[in-house]
Protein backbone atom coordinates (compact mmCIF):
# COMPACT_ATOMS: atom_id res chain seq x y z
CA UNK A 1 0.00 0.00 0.00
CA UNK A 2 3.11 2.76 0.57
CA UNK A 3 3.67 2.35 -3.31
CA UNK A 4 0.04 4.45 -4.09
CA UNK A 5 -0.81 7.42 -3.51
CA UNK A 6 -2.28 8.02 0.17
CA UNK A 7 -5.05 10.66 -1.05
CA UNK A 8 -7.95 10.71 -3.47
CA UNK A 9 -10.24 13.70 -4.58
CA UNK A 10 -13.19 12.19 -6.04
CA UNK A 11 -15.44 14.52 -8.13
CA UNK A 12 -19.57 13.68 -6.60
CA UNK A 13 -22.32 14.82 -8.28
CA UNK A 14 -24.93 12.72 -5.77
CA UNK A 15 -25.26 9.87 -8.56
CA UNK A 16 -24.37 6.23 -8.19
CA UNK A 17 -21.79 6.55 -10.44
CA UNK A 18 -19.46 8.60 -8.36
CA UNK A 19 -20.70 7.52 -5.05
CA UNK A 20 -19.42 4.15 -5.75
CA UNK A 21 -16.14 4.76 -6.95
CA UNK A 22 -16.04 6.82 -3.94
CA UNK A 23 -16.77 3.72 -2.14
CA UNK A 24 -14.71 1.48 -4.11
CA UNK A 25 -11.08 3.66 -3.27
CA UNK A 26 -12.12 3.62 0.27
CA UNK A 27 -12.03 -0.24 -0.23
CA UNK A 28 -9.24 -0.26 -1.72
CA UNK A 29 -7.33 1.39 1.02
CA UNK A 30 -7.38 5.49 0.12
CA UNK A 31 -7.73 8.27 1.93
CA UNK A 32 -10.92 9.32 0.37
CA UNK A 33 -12.09 13.29 -0.02
CA UNK A 34 -15.54 14.08 -2.02
CA UNK A 35 -15.39 17.47 -4.13
CA UNK A 36 -18.46 18.54 -5.50
CA UNK A 37 -18.97 21.40 -7.89
CA UNK A 38 -21.26 24.61 -7.09
CA UNK A 39 -22.26 25.97 -10.33
CA UNK A 40 -25.94 27.07 -9.76
CA UNK A 41 -26.15 30.84 -9.73
CA UNK A 42 -30.46 31.27 -10.22
CA UNK A 43 -29.79 33.47 -12.90
CA UNK A 44 -31.94 31.23 -15.70
CA UNK A 45 -35.71 31.01 -14.98
CA UNK A 46 -35.63 27.19 -14.90
CA UNK A 47 -38.56 24.94 -13.39
CA UNK A 48 -38.07 24.12 -9.68
CA UNK A 49 -38.69 20.38 -10.67
CA UNK A 50 -36.30 19.88 -12.56
CA UNK A 51 -34.11 17.19 -10.64
CA UNK A 52 -31.10 15.21 -11.71
CA UNK A 53 -29.95 17.53 -14.43
CA UNK A 54 -26.00 18.82 -14.09
CA UNK A 55 -27.01 22.82 -13.54
CA UNK A 56 -30.37 23.58 -12.19
CA UNK A 57 -32.21 24.67 -9.14
CA UNK A 58 -32.10 21.41 -7.88
CA UNK A 59 -28.31 21.44 -6.90
CA UNK A 60 -28.89 22.28 -3.14
CA UNK A 61 -30.51 18.91 -3.09
CA UNK A 62 -28.02 17.47 -4.99
CA UNK A 63 -24.86 18.54 -2.31
CA UNK A 64 -27.10 17.68 0.17
CA UNK A 65 -27.42 14.08 -1.23
CA UNK A 66 -23.81 13.78 -1.82
CA UNK A 67 -22.47 15.32 1.72
CA UNK A 68 -25.23 12.45 3.30
CA UNK A 69 -23.45 9.98 1.26
CA UNK A 70 -19.97 11.14 2.58
CA UNK A 71 -21.09 11.06 6.06
CA UNK A 72 -22.38 7.16 5.31
CA UNK A 73 -18.91 6.07 3.72
CA UNK A 74 -17.26 8.39 6.67
CA UNK A 75 -15.20 10.48 4.39
CA UNK A 76 -14.68 14.39 4.40
CA UNK A 77 -16.48 16.44 1.50
CA UNK A 78 -16.04 19.97 0.30
CA UNK A 79 -18.19 22.23 -1.79
CA UNK A 80 -15.96 24.29 -4.48
CA UNK A 81 -18.01 27.17 -5.59
CA UNK A 82 -17.37 27.88 -9.35
CA UNK A 83 -20.45 29.60 -10.13
CA UNK A 84 -18.26 32.69 -11.84
CA UNK A 85 -16.18 29.99 -13.75
CA UNK A 86 -19.34 28.11 -14.80
CA UNK A 87 -20.98 31.12 -16.35
CA UNK A 88 -18.01 31.99 -18.27
CA UNK A 89 -16.68 28.91 -19.35
CA UNK A 90 -19.83 26.71 -20.30
CA UNK A 91 -23.06 29.20 -20.16
CA UNK A 92 -21.28 31.92 -22.14
CA UNK A 93 -19.62 29.91 -24.93
CA UNK A 94 -22.90 27.94 -25.26
CA UNK A 95 -24.65 30.98 -25.83
CA UNK A 96 -22.13 32.37 -28.32
CA UNK A 97 -22.01 29.44 -30.20
CA UNK A 98 -25.49 28.76 -30.75
CA UNK A 99 -25.93 32.35 -31.75
CA UNK A 100 -23.19 32.25 -34.57
CA UNK A 101 -25.63 29.01 -35.60
CA UNK A 102 -23.33 26.37 -34.54
CA UNK A 103 -24.24 23.67 -32.04
CA UNK A 104 -21.79 23.23 -29.19
CA UNK A 105 -21.60 20.29 -26.86
CA UNK A 106 -21.55 21.63 -23.12
CA UNK A 107 -20.58 18.45 -21.90
CA UNK A 108 -17.45 17.93 -23.55
CA UNK A 109 -16.71 21.85 -22.68
CA UNK A 110 -17.29 21.38 -18.68
CA UNK A 111 -15.59 18.26 -18.52
CA UNK A 112 -12.27 19.70 -20.02
CA UNK A 113 -12.52 23.38 -18.43
CA UNK A 114 -14.56 22.75 -15.44
CA UNK A 115 -14.67 18.80 -13.87
CA UNK A 116 -10.54 17.87 -14.58
CA UNK A 117 -10.11 21.79 -14.47
CA UNK A 118 -11.41 24.13 -12.52
CA UNK A 119 -12.34 21.78 -9.51
CA UNK A 120 -8.82 20.02 -9.07
CA UNK A 121 -7.51 23.25 -9.61
CA UNK A 122 -9.54 25.90 -7.19
CA UNK A 123 -9.78 22.60 -4.69
CA UNK A 124 -6.03 22.94 -4.14
CA UNK A 125 -6.05 26.36 -3.43
CA UNK A 126 -8.83 26.13 -1.23
CA UNK A 127 -6.27 23.66 0.55
CA UNK A 128 -7.72 20.17 0.20
CA UNK A 129 -4.54 17.93 -0.46
CA UNK A 130 -4.76 14.95 -2.48
CA UNK A 131 -2.66 12.76 -4.68
CA UNK A 132 -4.91 11.85 -7.49
CA UNK A 133 -8.68 12.78 -8.52
CA UNK A 134 -11.29 10.29 -9.50
CA UNK A 135 -14.43 10.56 -10.86
CA UNK A 136 -17.21 7.98 -11.88
CA UNK A 137 -16.47 8.52 -15.53
CA UNK A 138 -16.23 5.13 -17.44
CA UNK A 139 -12.69 5.52 -18.79
CA UNK A 140 -9.67 4.24 -18.16
CA UNK A 141 -6.07 5.27 -17.87
CA UNK A 142 -3.83 2.80 -18.96
CA UNK A 143 0.49 2.87 -18.43
CA UNK A 144 2.67 1.86 -21.29
CA UNK A 145 6.27 2.38 -21.68
CA UNK A 146 6.32 5.24 -19.56
CA UNK A 147 3.56 7.07 -20.75
CA UNK A 148 -0.38 7.11 -19.78
CA UNK A 149 -3.29 6.95 -22.29
CA UNK A 150 -7.20 7.46 -21.88
CA UNK A 151 -8.70 3.97 -23.10
CA UNK A 152 -12.46 2.83 -23.94
CA UNK A 153 -14.42 1.52 -20.88
CA UNK A 154 -14.80 -2.04 -20.53
CA UNK A 155 -18.47 -1.76 -20.86
CA UNK A 156 -18.57 0.02 -24.55
CA UNK A 157 -22.34 1.15 -24.07
CA UNK A 158 -21.76 3.49 -21.17
CA UNK A 159 -18.25 4.44 -22.66
CA UNK A 160 -17.59 8.06 -21.79
CA UNK A 161 -13.86 8.73 -23.58
CA UNK A 162 -16.16 10.97 -26.68
CA UNK A 163 -16.41 13.89 -23.46
CA UNK A 164 -13.41 13.72 -22.39
CA UNK A 165 -11.23 14.56 -25.61
CA UNK A 166 -10.51 17.97 -24.59
CA UNK A 167 -8.10 16.60 -21.13
CA UNK A 168 -4.71 17.82 -20.86
CA UNK A 169 -2.27 15.03 -21.30
CA UNK A 170 0.10 16.03 -18.24
CA UNK A 171 -2.89 14.64 -16.15
CA UNK A 172 -3.76 12.01 -17.01
CA UNK A 173 -1.36 10.10 -14.93
CA UNK A 174 -2.49 11.99 -11.91
CA UNK A 175 -6.50 10.48 -12.68
CA UNK A 176 -7.93 7.25 -11.44
CA UNK A 177 -11.08 5.73 -13.31
CA UNK A 178 -12.40 3.13 -10.51
CA UNK A 179 -15.43 2.39 -12.87
CA UNK A 180 -13.62 1.90 -16.46
CA UNK A 181 -13.59 -1.65 -15.96
CA UNK A 182 -17.04 -2.71 -14.79
CA UNK A 183 -20.73 -2.77 -16.23
CA UNK A 184 -23.50 -0.07 -14.94
CA UNK A 185 -25.23 -3.52 -13.35
CA UNK A 186 -22.38 -4.17 -11.59
CA UNK A 187 -22.13 -0.53 -9.74
CA UNK A 188 -25.45 -0.78 -9.11
CA UNK A 189 -25.39 -3.95 -7.33
CA UNK A 190 -22.53 -2.56 -5.52
CA UNK A 191 -24.14 0.17 -4.29
CA UNK A 192 -27.16 -1.92 -2.86
CA UNK A 193 -25.02 -3.87 -1.02
CA UNK A 194 -23.73 -1.25 0.52
CA UNK A 195 -26.59 0.54 0.94
CA UNK A 196 -26.39 3.75 -0.95
CA UNK A 197 -29.46 5.69 -1.08
CA UNK A 198 -28.91 6.37 -4.63
CA UNK A 199 -28.73 2.96 -5.79
CA UNK A 200 -31.78 3.22 -7.60
CA UNK A 201 -31.26 6.57 -8.90
CA UNK A 202 -32.06 7.20 -12.82
CA UNK A 203 -29.30 8.49 -15.05
CA UNK A 204 -28.77 11.93 -14.74
CA UNK A 205 -30.20 14.23 -17.33
CA UNK A 206 -28.49 16.20 -19.74
CA UNK A 207 -27.44 20.08 -19.29
CA UNK A 208 -30.96 22.04 -18.40
CA UNK A 209 -32.81 18.64 -18.94
CA UNK A 210 -32.02 18.96 -23.15
CA UNK A 211 -33.89 22.23 -23.46
CA UNK A 212 -31.31 24.86 -24.14
CA UNK A 213 -33.97 27.45 -25.50
CA UNK A 214 -34.12 28.45 -21.44
CA UNK A 215 -30.96 29.90 -20.97
CA UNK A 216 -31.91 32.42 -23.95
CA UNK A 217 -33.12 35.99 -23.81
CA UNK A 218 -36.11 36.71 -25.99
CA UNK A 219 -34.20 39.29 -27.11
CA UNK A 220 -31.19 36.99 -28.38
CA UNK A 221 -33.34 35.02 -31.17
CA UNK A 222 -35.74 36.54 -33.78
CA UNK A 223 -37.88 34.98 -36.57
CA UNK A 224 -36.53 34.29 -39.95
CA UNK A 225 -37.02 32.56 -43.26
CA UNK A 226 -36.28 28.74 -43.98
CA UNK A 227 -34.95 28.28 -47.29
CA UNK A 228 -33.83 25.43 -49.88
CA UNK A 229 -30.52 25.60 -50.59
CA UNK A 230 -31.67 27.10 -53.81
CA UNK A 231 -32.65 29.99 -51.68
CA UNK A 232 -36.47 29.67 -52.17
CA UNK A 233 -38.35 30.80 -49.18
CA UNK A 234 -40.40 27.66 -47.78
CA UNK A 235 -41.67 29.08 -44.38
CA UNK A 236 -40.35 30.95 -41.16
CA UNK A 237 -38.23 29.64 -37.86
CA UNK A 238 -39.03 30.24 -34.45
CA UNK A 239 -35.12 31.55 -34.31
CA UNK A 240 -32.01 29.88 -35.20
CA UNK A 241 -31.05 28.52 -31.69
CA UNK A 242 -34.26 26.20 -31.88
CA UNK A 243 -32.23 24.32 -34.80
CA UNK A 244 -29.18 22.06 -35.80
CA UNK A 245 -27.41 20.45 -38.77
CA UNK A 246 -29.16 17.57 -39.41
CA UNK A 247 -32.58 17.82 -37.89
CA UNK A 248 -35.87 17.64 -39.59
CA UNK A 249 -38.93 17.21 -37.32
CA UNK A 250 -40.13 20.75 -36.16
CA UNK A 251 -39.44 22.68 -39.05
CA UNK A 252 -43.06 23.70 -39.67
CA UNK A 253 -42.76 23.34 -43.48
CA UNK A 254 -45.02 21.27 -45.99
CA UNK A 255 -42.40 19.14 -48.78
CA UNK A 256 -43.38 16.17 -50.89
CA UNK A 257 -40.35 14.80 -49.52
CA UNK A 258 -38.19 14.90 -45.78
CA UNK A 259 -36.52 18.01 -45.52
CA UNK A 260 -33.76 18.23 -42.79
CA UNK A 261 -31.71 21.32 -42.11
CA UNK A 262 -28.36 21.91 -44.13
CA UNK A 263 -26.87 24.96 -42.53
CA UNK A 264 -27.81 27.63 -40.28
CA UNK A 265 -27.10 31.33 -41.59
CA UNK A 266 -26.56 33.47 -38.01
CA UNK A 267 -25.70 36.27 -40.82
CA UNK A 268 -28.57 36.19 -42.49
CA UNK A 269 -30.90 34.53 -39.80
CA UNK A 270 -31.66 31.81 -42.53
CA UNK A 271 -32.25 28.10 -42.03
CA UNK A 272 -31.17 26.53 -45.06
CA UNK A 273 -32.67 22.97 -45.08
CA UNK A 274 -31.83 20.19 -47.88
CA UNK A 275 -33.52 16.87 -49.28
CA UNK A 276 -31.21 13.68 -46.68
CA UNK A 277 -29.15 13.20 -49.65
CA UNK A 278 -27.17 16.42 -49.32
CA UNK A 279 -26.25 15.92 -45.57
CA UNK A 280 -23.39 13.64 -46.29
CA UNK A 281 -20.01 14.70 -46.18
CA UNK A 282 -16.80 12.99 -46.84
CA UNK A 283 -14.43 16.21 -44.74
CA UNK A 284 -14.30 18.69 -41.73
CA UNK A 285 -11.88 20.58 -40.42
CA UNK A 286 -11.68 21.06 -36.34
CA UNK A 287 -9.95 23.68 -34.45
CA UNK A 288 -8.50 23.74 -30.91
CA UNK A 289 -6.97 20.26 -31.32
CA UNK A 290 -5.96 18.26 -28.49
CA UNK A 291 -3.79 15.30 -29.03
CA UNK A 292 -3.47 12.42 -26.09
CA UNK A 293 -1.03 10.58 -27.33
CA UNK A 294 2.23 12.49 -27.63
CA UNK A 295 3.64 15.81 -26.86
CA UNK A 296 3.31 16.38 -30.01
CA UNK A 297 0.84 15.22 -32.95
CA UNK A 298 2.62 13.48 -36.63
CA UNK A 299 1.32 15.20 -39.39
CA UNK A 300 -1.30 12.87 -40.90
CA UNK A 301 -2.65 10.14 -38.65
CA UNK A 302 -4.53 7.21 -39.48
CA UNK A 303 -7.86 6.79 -36.94
CA UNK A 304 -10.97 6.24 -36.66
CA UNK A 305 -13.31 9.69 -35.97
CA UNK A 306 -16.32 10.03 -33.89
CA UNK A 307 -18.15 13.46 -35.12
CA UNK A 308 -21.24 13.04 -31.93
CA UNK A 309 -21.58 10.56 -28.84
CA UNK A 310 -24.27 7.91 -30.36
CA UNK A 311 -22.29 8.28 -33.92
CA UNK A 312 -20.57 5.23 -35.00
CA UNK A 313 -16.37 5.88 -35.37
CA UNK A 314 -15.52 5.56 -39.21
CA UNK A 315 -11.99 5.14 -40.67
CA UNK A 316 -10.54 8.51 -41.75
CA UNK A 317 -7.25 10.35 -42.14
CA UNK A 318 -6.55 13.40 -40.18
CA UNK A 319 -3.90 16.10 -41.25
CA UNK A 320 -2.55 18.94 -38.99
CA UNK A 321 -3.06 21.81 -41.02
CA UNK A 322 -2.30 24.42 -39.00
CA UNK A 323 -2.07 25.72 -35.05
CA UNK A 324 -4.29 23.09 -32.81
CA UNK A 325 -6.10 22.58 -36.27
CA UNK A 326 -7.22 19.45 -38.14
CA UNK A 327 -8.80 18.64 -41.38
CA UNK A 328 -10.66 15.27 -41.14
CA UNK A 329 -11.03 12.90 -44.48
CA UNK A 330 -13.55 10.16 -44.05
CA UNK A 331 -13.35 7.15 -46.28
CA UNK A 332 -16.76 7.37 -46.43
CA UNK A 333 -19.30 10.01 -46.44
CA UNK A 334 -20.83 10.91 -42.81
CA UNK A 335 -23.95 11.91 -42.07
CA UNK A 336 -24.97 15.76 -40.85
CA UNK A 337 -21.37 16.89 -39.44
CA UNK A 338 -22.31 19.92 -37.61
CA UNK A 339 -20.28 22.72 -36.68
CA UNK A 340 -19.85 23.78 -32.83
CA UNK A 341 -19.43 19.70 -32.10
CA UNK A 342 -16.65 17.68 -31.07
CA UNK A 343 -14.75 15.43 -33.11
CA UNK A 344 -13.16 12.02 -31.16
CA UNK A 345 -10.18 10.52 -32.69
CA UNK A 346 -8.90 7.03 -31.88
CA UNK A 347 -6.71 4.50 -32.19
CA UNK A 348 -8.39 1.21 -30.85
CA UNK A 349 -9.79 1.90 -28.15
CA UNK A 350 -7.11 4.41 -27.28
CA UNK A 351 -8.65 8.33 -27.08
CA UNK A 352 -6.05 9.64 -29.29
CA UNK A 353 -7.49 13.43 -29.37
CA UNK A 354 -10.23 15.35 -30.92
CA UNK A 355 -11.25 18.99 -31.14
CA UNK A 356 -14.27 21.15 -32.08
CA UNK A 357 -15.91 21.10 -35.73
CA UNK A 358 -15.55 24.29 -37.91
Amino acid sequence: MSSIPVTVAVGMSGGVDSSVAAALLLKKGYKVKGLTMAIWDGSINLPDGMKHSCYGPGEDEEIETVKRICSDLGISHEVIDLKKEYKQEVLSYFKKEYMAGRTPNPCVMCNYRMKFGFLIEKAKVSGVDFDYFATGHYVRVVKSNGDYYLKKALDISKDQTYFLQGLRRDILKELLFPLGEMRKDDVRDIAREIGLEVAERPESQDFIAGDYSKIFDKDDFTEGDIVDDNGKVLGRHKGIIHYTVGQRKGLGISSPKPLYVLKIDACSNRIIVTDKEQLFSKELTASGFNYLMADNPPERLRCYARIRQKHKESPANVFVIGKNKIKVIFDEPQLSITPGQSVALYDGDILAGGGIID
